[in-house]
């Protein structure tokens, strides 16, 4: 399985109701054989430009492991999802990943070394 990021920016009139499309977005990875790791809900935000005469919308953001043909099917259920405005599922980098882990085991070093 693969590591994948997925943003879903969600109406902004469902603010108030929020956790039932969190819930179905969550439902649909899982259905799809997915692994949620890390879920944000980064609240209400302004928009760049208008959509569907929105200003402003709600960013969700969710780290994902998915198998192969999952990404097709979430992509065309959110695609006819009438609450999510937009949303974006690309691949993790992968050299990002590694040099955030090598940046963790050399934290623990300098560490040790500013106490000597």
């Amino acid at each position: 399985m693969k590591e994948y990021e997925l943003t879903v920016l969600i109406h902004p009139d469902l603010e108030m109701n929020l956790q039932p499309v969190v819930d179905k977005v969550k439902d649909l990875i899982v259905e799809n054989g997915g692994r949620i790791t890390k879920e944000t809900n980064e609240g209400k935000k302004r928009l760049a430009y208008a959509m569907s005469k929105q200003d402003f919308a709600v960013y969700c953001y969710f780290e994902t492991e998915l198998p192969a043909a999952a990404p097709a099917k979430i992509s065309s259920v959110l695609n006819i999802t009438d609450e999510i405005m937009r949303y974006l599922l690309v691949l993790k980098d992968e050299k990002k990943i590694k040099s955030e882990l090598k940046q963790k085991a050399r934290k623990p070093q300098e560490e040790t070394k500013e106490e000597e």
